[in-house]
């Protein structure tokens, strides 16, 4: 076990190499995220705490070029407010390469832990003291709050003065703009996919699923391979108890939003879930949230034959089985397709989150913290994050051939073409109200999972609410 950990670090650290040089990216490439290894998405974090707009930051424009900096070859430290390091290999290897090419510039990273990640962030930012240079975008909500307390600066004239094309990011930057202003770059994008059991499908002489699926057609195949028998469970889908993973089905159309203040488009996925929960095809929501069984386990204890989740968990799979955690006679046999989607939506839609950087307004040192942001969220950046199997915001072909080349990612085509995104919708779009919403529909998300309201009630709660923000 221990050859084929060395093997995957070897594998990691060449592609790194190898990709130094990406080819220039393609527009259509997929995308967001912003778990940190697998965190939660960007709407389960704890919404922060919103503050009324401060006076604008001065225009990036009046600083020197970030080239005329790192020319001089003067030392800059900057300081990078990250989360989760010990369990995050790419912050350790977007540091090195940096350094490894700017000698005369330190990364000093701060972990601020996951757990509340931007309410921190946010608090650490409000104080006079805060001497942050660049700081790591978990969610949007999180985001909104940053904009609004005047702490990050717009990046529009360091884009427009490098040429940054932001088409590479996939629309992602489109969805976060705040009066027209960008005060963020991706650099790491994950998008959601349909992982499945191999074996759970061979031993139920079932075809395995494929990517051009619709919600009807999964429903029905996870009926097909589940086994209700006491001793033999086995559950044809699981959910986890974020409410992504039962609203976000509904947004895939590119028309609606959870901005919309109308959530009646919900309602079949609701009843496609809580139908499943009383036939047995998955667990129910009230036990997975009074035994606290995380996704990962479920899917890793080899009763699960499909489990819809973000990309992230991709490389949690190859890491743990790589290297013992996981037991592979129980999920070593697995795969990767698109994520289902309605009847007439195009195949590969889905959705995602953004990870992104921002330099903050008390930075002393602007262009150098621009410089560290444009590289990694640009194709150097997205080389090392490929090579330990994460996925950066900039998917060219380069990139996706080295993630699906790692050790331990399945080596079926299907697999590889879920990679192959066609449309991405971020799960949490910008707006000011953003935080009230998401934990409105957290709210009623829960009442609905648990019996508490019917889903008729909670999806009127919802709307009325919501509603009443607009």
């Amino acid at each position: 076990m221990k050859k084929k950990v060395i093997s995957l670090m070897m594998s990691a650290a060449m592609l790194a190499a190898l990709l130094a040089g990406c080819a220039a990216p393609q527009a259509a490439a997929p995308a967001p995220a912003a778990p940190a290894e697998e965190a939660a998405p960007a709407e389960e974090a704890a919404p922060a705490e919103e503050a009324a707009p401060a006076e604008e930051a001065a225009p990036a424009e009046e600083a020197a070029p970030a080239e005329e900096a790192a020319d001089a070859g003067e030392a800059v430290t900057l300081k990078w407010a990250i989360w989760d390091e010990s369990t995050t290999q790419y912050w350790g290897d977007i540091k090195a390469a940096y350094e490894a090419k700017n000698p005369n510039v330190t990364i000093e990273m701060v972990d601020l832990g996951s757990t509340d990640y931007m309410t921190v962030l946010a608090t650490e930012l409000s104080g006079s003291g805060s001497d942050f240079d660049v700081v790591t975008i978990k969610d949007v909500p999180g985001y909104a709050t940053l904009v609004q307390k005047n702490a990050i600066i717009p990046l529009d004239d360091y884009i427009a003065a490098d040429g940054i094309d932001l088409k590479q990011y996939a629309g992602a930057t489109d969805q976060v703009l705040v009066d027209g202003k960008l005060y963020e770059l991706p650099f790491r994008n994950d998008f959601w996919v349909l992982f499945y059991n191999k074996d759970i499908f061979d031993a139920a002489g079932v075809d395995y699923p494929t990517n051009d699926m619709t919600w009807e057609e999964y429903d029905a195949l996870a009926r097909k391979v589940t086994d209700t028998s006491f001793g033999s469970q086995i559950y044809g889908a699981h959910y986890h108890t974020w409410r992504s993973t039962v609203q976000l089905c509904a947004v895939l159309d590119g028309k609606h939003t959870i901005l919309d203040g109308n959530y009646d488009f919900m309602k079949p996925y609701y009843e496609m879930v809580l139908n499943q929960e009383k036939d047995g095809v998955c667990r129910k929501y009230t036990d997975l949230k009074t035994e606290g069984l995380h996704y990962s386990a479920a899917f890793s204890g080899g009763d699960v034959a499909m489990l819809n989740m973000g990309s992230w968990f991709i490389a949690t799979m190859m890491t743990n089985l790589a290297s013992g955690e996981y037991d592979p006679s129980l999920c070593g046999n697995w795969g990767i397709v698109k994520y289902p989607h309605a009847e007439g939506v195009e195949p590969g839609s889905t959705l995602g989150t953004i990870t992104g950087l921002s330099v903050t307004s008390a930075c002393d040192t602007p262009d150098a913290a621009w410089d560290f942001v444009k590289w990694v969220s640009g194709e150097e950046g997205a080389a090392v994050m490929a090579s330990s199997g994460n996925f950066p915001a900039i998917m060219t072909d380069e990139v996706k051939t080295a993630i699906t080349s790692l050790e331990g990612f399945p080596t079926d085509d299907a697999s590889k073409e879920a990679l192959n995104v066609s449309n991405l919708y971020l799960e949490v779009p910008y707006a000011a109200n953003v935080s009230e919403i998401n934990s409105i529909l957290d709210s009623y998300h829960g009442s609905i999972m648990t019996g508490e309201m019917s889903i008729d009630d909670g999806i009127a709660a919802m709307n009325t609410e919501v509603s009443a923000l607009q």
